[in-house]
């Protein structure tokens, strides 16, 4: 929880194990409203899994998970997302064969099936919504352009829109720069700073140069548990975090 803000999501001894392998091992990690957190590590930390569990891919096997005050780790996934959680994987799923606005027009309805979507929208109030998705996510000139044309950096700011266009209230990014160029990756800062508040997020990322550019409070895993929590500096010159990082290039290239 951070300064008097509400606490939103809380993880309280959340396991899970795997054939006899703990991914998570009793993990206590919280969020308040509003916050953006990243969530670092080592290569097998944790941290996938992590999100995994948040927004329902994998059960926990103990403990709890508590989002907006009620419990919800006995959910299914898809019920899961309906309390407010929107999850982005590493790899984007968009529709590739559809232009942007018409990606949008779909991401923006909670009804479901593609045709349905795509002769529901009737412009005026709607369109302008999207277009102004489409200007947050940097995307205001390509909407009539084919989502299997964009660059890799264009593909992952539609999802992120696509995502958005829900309006949860918690979004989970794993590694959302990952094959970005440094501009692209430089935007996609920008990018999350303007959401800081307006959503919570929680951002698994290996790239520490991104990690202090958006990151109030670096939450760092290690063999499924917290390691140490605190700003990016009190991060980089914690000797538990440099011993952990340790043989995998050091925490600057986490």
């Amino acid at each position: 929880m951070t300064g008097n803000r509400e606490q939103l999501l809380a993880l309280r001894q959340a396991t899970v194990s795997f054939q006899g392998f703990v991914a998570v091992d009793r993990l206590d990690f919280s969020v308040a409203a509003g916050e953006l957190r990243c969530l670092i590590g080592p290569n097998g930390a944790g941290k996938s899994t992590t999100l995994d569990l948040i927004c329902g891919k994998s059960r926990i096997t103990s403990g709890e998970i508590i989002f907006r005050g009620e419990p919800i780790h006995t959910y299914r996934e898809f019920r899961m997302a309906r309390t407010g959680i929107g999850r982005k994987f590493q790899v984007p799923s968009v529709f590739r064969e559809l232009t942007v606005m018409e990606n949008l027009e779909i991401g923006c309805s909670r009804e479901p099936g593609v045709w349905h979507n795509l002769f529901r929208f009737s412009g005026g109030a709607d369109t302008e919504r999207l277009e102004r998705l489409a200007l947050l996510v940097g995307l205001q000139d390509e909407l009539s352009t084919q989502a299997a044309h964009l660059s890799h950096g264009q593909t992952q700011w539609l999802e992120i829109a696509l995502i958005l266009a829900q309006d949860p209230a918690l979004i989970l990014m794993d590694e959302p720069t990952a094959g970005m160029t440094a501009h692209e990756t430089n935007m996609t800062a920008e990018l999350f700073n303007r959401l800081r508040g307006q959503h919570t997020l929680i951002v698994v990322e290996h790239d520490m140069g991104f990690v202090r550019d958006i990151a109030e409070t670096i939450s760092v895993m290690h063999q499924g548990r917290l390691l140490a929590q605190g700003t990016a500096d009190e991060i980089s010159e914690d000797p538990g975090v440099r011993e952990a990082y340790l043989g995998s290039g050091g925490i600057g290239h986490a």
